[in-house]
């Protein structure tokens, strides 16, 4: 009977047979529908994947599913617009811009090849078949007959044998007898139209597409539900959705998706905040007609005016306006808040605002029912548009300069104008719709709310803009990383041991001791070279035998050059002594390649990351270290440790606006080291004004830094050429001392340069040390000159970023920001070091790698990447739940390499927790073990004062009112677990424990803003018990630790995100000493996902066990010692005992006032109670 029939084959068919069963109007059953949507939802992914695409994109082309889906009656209904859209979705596959033999990425011009190609084509066999009835269509030029309707006027002259035999011709469907060819399916003329008009149509750029997009979101898109899905999603039903996948088909392609789903991830979170807006401004129909607002919003003003100033003709080879201009004017006298008022006179360039139109559905008097707002119409939107503030307008008219002190600066009054530039695509869509009747009034007449939203989250228009421009721009990555980044190749390539392996690694000061160095290859053999001096300290040089080999491991210690006698030149050294992980993670990350620390919690991720930039920065001095974290915090806190190294500070910079907390006594902001920069310079040129005093030379030579090194090189290099000749034919100790040229200008150091007893040898290098600190300072002085030369602050700053500085730090949303301006400065770097790697979006990892500008036919300037994380704990955030679960947008590029078999080295060795602590999440890692601190620092080897066990789930039960409450969606709180917390907080705090040492964690936002109303108002009667020094939530503690953690689970019904057991790994591991639980325990306990952890908490009491009589500081009982046991029966016994405490210790403070009081009467003379 022939070969079996394959399964896509008829499952296509089969598919276009339901199709076909759709009816034009009446009841479609909603699975039909929906089995229709999910097989085009699995056609996509096939397509979209390069291995899958390359067979069967020829079977989805061979059955023209695309032209058929679109003429069917499914397309035109209401119900098929998600089948719509999935459908368009597979047509931009489908035609996507690759060559499906060898996947590569296919231009502009090789595109328009394409096309010219298929048309020509097509008009010789329409010459040659047809010769008279297509005369005209095979001798027009291309671009007469290329569009969709010239096409269908000289096609339509043809029958639809005619049509079918030219299209078999032209090898576009299957030929006449083709076993495979589906039955009567190129019978219909229409379809045959179609397919010809479709196959051979001028098709729009897909850039040019997304250039033309407005990166605003309009009021269509906020309420679409098949893009733009609300919280609820379920998971039932496809969705128009890209996803990111392990693999792509190009960087075009790999970029598009992350524009999308960043474009459409920033219209749901402002979806939430105009519906937030819009209910509390309480829009009411006047009677006049007028829409008023009977309610109020923090971030809502009234538009008293609006006009858009100038409309800018379009630049060449565009349709819509270069730029447009429009001026909005508010009042602030309703702002009573001088806070609230700042916020809206103090905008900057660049912050975005939005424009609303709000049309109140309900007269005055009125209530809306109280039913779920589902549309842009209940929510009484009518139109809703972005703009970008260029300033204020002055009393002149003119936009206000901050900066400017002659300008006449902001208007008096209350009321207050903005110049804004509008999106030039919108604003074009606007107009033709106006123009075509689409709408009757134009949409920029009717604006009567202006918008604003926090900082933080509004920086979506940059970073799409970011994103856009480098789909312009022809990406350059590194040839072993680009085939990683595109999940295709061996992802073993990438490793540094499969690139190019340094010989020799000088590891500086990495290694502490010759043990240490030992110790850290213990799979090797190594023998330690002394010094010069014999002795085998650090620093250390490692050359590594060729792989497989059994030579041993050679480490060199060597001398430093001699320091000068000035403090400044002593170098710092680290004190961290690395497990042997960390000095793979190292030797690693100085490689060229691509290096991935897996860090679980406490193993020193940021050490690590520390000494990887260090020792780039020792073994490659004009190497350029870019450094990138997530978090401001982050970035604070593994800057500060790197100004702790042997790293000169006027290569350091942060970039960014938190760059002023950091806890240095430098300021390494852009500004700060303009300023330090510049005044070095002041300060070394009058030491080069007192060197010279000191050799007797009486030119000028302190005027300038050119001046300054003009003197170095004629008359301190001089010198000291000629001394060190003299000396090495000497070698006398005696005469080094002596004669050395430059003893009165060092006769002011803290230090003696030269010591009593040196020998020849010791007082030569005492030598050198102080001709060291002379170079070392006409180095400096030699990178000030820049500074010098270049007049304004911008300037200085500017080649502070582009040349000066060796690292740069700054958050990954920086990089997105600033990108444009980095390229346009000749921005440069060599590494690219990245911590909190899995929390970053992929596209803001994949942005960071591309700040600088790619020269023509060169290779990437880029060596070597190092991505720091943990995949263990928690991904990015990620609002949305369709586009986190359909789209796998909070999949990092850091999991996406870890799923693809990308090599990785996971540390360890923690030593934060106590090592009972940490068991409750080392499961979920290979071989996580405990540094040897963690059982010989006194504080792991002590027990917790006033408690039993140093960790403990405290059920909080029905009988304690533990029951989950939900006064606003998603926003769940537990009052019994809050007061709870507080009770043990307060509780603490009496035995003696620091409030900044003790942090509460909840799972959710609402317990949160409850346990800090409720710290608050325990507070306002005990002042002296204060508030814990953080509650936050468990997300946002991410990265943070704290000696003692009180942690509320809060959910009593259902397990709630606690099921994600990345979030559990995060809760439990941020307590160093103690970690005590508060939740529902036959709940928690019986989630499967949670067993490991709950196994460990549930073998220890559910009821709180308390030490009474001790004290913080003062008791020293061992750990794991439980003493006199107290049991806590329950939340009101809780309260009661601490109750109890405080009346005991405000009668005992009382009386110390009173006998402190009495006791100064008498030193006063005044016997008590005379007065």
């Amino acid at each position: 009977g022939g070969p079996p029939k394959m399964h896509l084959p008829a499952l296509i068919d089969h598919f276009l047979a339901s199709l076909s069963k759709i009816p034009a109007e009446g009841k479609v059953e909603a699975d039909h529908r929906r089995y229709l949507e999910r097989v085009l939802e699995f056609l996509i992914d096939l397509i979209a994947q390069l291995p899958t695409r390359r067979f069967f994109l020829a079977l989805v082309r061979d059955r023209h599913v695309v032209v058929r889906c679109r003429l069917s009656a499914l397309s035109a209904r209401p119900d098929g617009r998600l089948f719509t859209q999935l459908l368009e979705l597979l047509s931009f596959y489908v035609s996507f811009e690759i060559n499906e033999h060898t996947g590569a990425a296919l231009s502009r011009d090789e595109m328009l090849a394409r096309h010219y190609n298929r048309i020509q084509l097509l008009q010789r066999h329409c010459y040659k078949e047809h010769p008279d009835l297509m005369r005209d269509f095979a001798l027009a030029n291309i671009g007469a007959i290329e569009t969709r309707d010239a096409l269908q006027g000289h096609l339509g002259k043809l029958t639809p044998p005619q049509e079918l035999s030219l299209l078999r011709k032209l090898r576009v469907v299957p030929s006449e007898g083709d076993p495979n060819a589906p039955p009567g399916a190129f019978e219909d003329g229409r379809v045959l139209t179609e397919i010809a008009v479709s196959t051979h149509e001028a098709r729009v750029s897909q850039l040019d597409a997304i250039n033309a997009l407005p990166l605003y979101p309009g009021e269509n898109l906020l309420w679409d539900e098949n893009v733009v899905p609300s919280l609820n999603y379920t998971g039932q039903d496809a969705l128009a959705l890209p996803k990111l996948n392990l693999q792509y088909l190009t960087f075009h392609d790999y970029l598009l998706r992350n524009f999308n789903l960043f474009r459409l991830e920033s219209t749901y979170e402002i979806r939430q905040d105009v519906q937030d807006s819009t209910l509390r401004l309480r829009p009411r129909t006047a009677p006049d007609g007028k829409t008023v607002f009977q309610g109020w919003a923090r971030n809502c003003l009234p538009i008293d005016t609006f006009s858009v100033a100038t409309v800018a003709a379009a630049n060449l080879g565009e349709n819509k306006p270069a730029f447009v201009t429009a001026e909005v004017s508010y009042d602030v006298g309703g702002c009573r808040d001088y806070r609230l008022r700042k916020e809206w006179e103090d905008f900057r360039e660049h912050d975005v605002l939005f424009l609303l139109t709000i049309r109140a559905k309900y007269k005055v008097g009125e209530n809306p029912p109280h039913t779920q707002a589902k549309t842009k119409e209940d929510y009484c939107l009518e139109y809703i548009r972005g703009c970008e503030v260029v300033g204020y307008l002055g009393e002149d008219g003119q936009v206000w300069n901050r900066n400017d002190r002659k300008h006449p600066g902001l208007p008096r009054g209350d009321k207050r104008s903005l110049r804004v530039l509008l999106d030039p695509a919108q604003y074009k869509l606007d107009v033709d719709a106006k123009q075509s009747g689409a709408i009757d009034t134009s949409v920029y007449n009717t604006f009567n709310i202006v918008m604003k939203r926090k900082a933080q989250e509004n920086n979506f228009k940059a970073i799409l803009e970011c994103i856009r421009d480098l789909m312009n721009t022809d990406i350059v990555v590194p040839g072993w990383l680009h085939d990683v980044l595109l999940g295709y190749g061996d992802p073993q390539a990438s490793f540094y041991t499969e690139i190019n392996p340094l010989a020799t690694v000088d590891f500086n000061d990495t290694f502490v001791d010759e043990q240490h160095l030992k110790d850290s290859f213990p799979d090797k053999k190594v023998t330690v070279k002394a010094n010069a001096k014999g002795h085998k300290v650090p620093p250390f040089r490692v050359t590594f035998p060729k792989e497989g080999g059994d030579a041993p491991l050679v480490a060199e210690a060597y001398l430093q050059p001699e320091a000068g006698p000035y403090p400044e030149d002593k170098p710092k050294m680290n004190s961290v002594k690395f497990t042997p992980v960390q000095i793979g993670a190292i030797l690693a990350g100085v490689n060229e390649g691509l290096t991935q620390v897996v860090g679980p919690p406490g193993t020193g991720k940021t050490d690590t990351a520390v000494m990887i930039v260090s020792n780039i920065y020792q073994n490659f001095p004009g190497q350029r270290v870019l450094l990138v974290t997530h978090s401001n915090q982050a970035l604070n806190d593994i800057f500060e440790k790197i100004a702790k190294l042997d790293i000169h500070e006027r290569h350091l910079l942060r970039l960014g606006h938190d760059a002023e907390k950091l806890e240095t006594e430098e300021d390494f902001s852009k500004w700060g080291r303009v300023q330090y920069m510049l005044q070095k310079r002041l300060d070394l040129l009058a030491e080069v004004g007192r060197l010279a005093r000191s050799l007797g030379v009486v030119a000028d030579v302190d005027y300038s830094c050119e001046s300054a090194q003009h003197f170095f090189l004629f008359n301190v290099v001089s010198r000291w050429e000629e001394y060190e000749h003299k000396m090495r034919a000497a070698k006398d100790a005696k005469r080094v001392r002596d004669e050395f040229p430059y003893t009165d200008f060092f006769s002011t150091a803290p230090e003696a340069l030269f010591r009593d007893g040196d020998t020849y040898e010791g007082a030569m290098r005492a030598a050198e040390g102080g001709m060291k600190h002379l170079r070392d300072m006409f180095v400096f002085l030699e990178e000030c000159r820049a500074f010098e030369i270049l007049r304004t602050y911008q300037e200085r700053a500017n080649y502070l970023i582009s040349t000066q500085a060796k690292i740069i730090a700054m958050t990954c949303t920086h990089a997105a920001l600033k990108r444009h301006d980095f390229v346009r400065l000749g921005f440069e770097f060599d590494s690219l070091v990245m911590e909190e790697s899995a929390q970053i979006l992929e596209v803001e990892t994949f942005i960071p790698m591309l700040l600088q500008a790619q020269p023509v036919n060169k290779p990437s300037r880029l060596k070597r990447v190092v991505l720091i994380g943990d995949h263990n704990q928690l991904p990015p955030v990620i609002q949305n739940m369709a586009f986190q679960k359909y789209s796998k947008m909070d999949q990092s590029l850091f999991t996406r390499f870890v799923r693809l078999g990308v090599p990785y080295i996971e540390l360890n060795q923690q030593g934060r927790a106590r090592s009972t602590i940490a068991d409750l999440y080392n499961w979920r890692y290979k071989a996580l073990g405990n540094m040897p601190h963690v059982s010989a620092r006194e504080a792991f080897q002590h027990a917790n004062p006033g408690f039993v066990h140093d960790f403990q789930f405290i059920d909080v039960s029905d009988a304690d009112g533990g029951f989950e409450n939900e006064p606003n969606p998603h926003f769940f709180q537990n009052l019994a677990e809050a007061e709870y917390i507080v009770s043990v907080f307060t509780y603490m705090r009496l035995v003696g424990y620091p409030a900044e040492r003790i942090t509460v964690l909840s799972t959710y936002n609402g317990q949160v803003s409850l346990i800090q109303d409720v710290a608050e108002r325990n507070a306002s009667y005990a002042p002296h018990i204060g508030i814990p020094g953080r509650i936050a939530t468990v997300d946002k503690y991410q990265g943070q630790q704290n000696d003692f953690v009180l942690l509320s689970l809060v959910r009593s019904k259902t397990v709630g995100h606690l099921r994600d057991v990345r979030r559990l790994i995060v809760a439990c591991s941020r307590a160093r000493l103690g970690l005590y639980i508060f939740g529902r325990k036959d709940l928690f306990s019986n989630c499967i996902e949670l067993t490991k952890t709950f196994d460990i908490l549930n073998a220890k009491p559910s009821k709180l066990q308390l030490v009474l009589g001790e004290t913080y500081g003062e008791t020293k009982r061992k750990a794991g010692a439980e003493g006199n046991k107290f049991e806590v029966k329950s939340l009101y016994h809780a309260k009661a005992i601490v109750g109890q405490r405080l009346q005991e210790e405000a009668v005992i403070r009382h009386t110390k006032e009173k006998i402190a009081y009495q006791e100064w009467m008498l030193q006063m003379g005044v016997q008590p109670g005379a007065e």
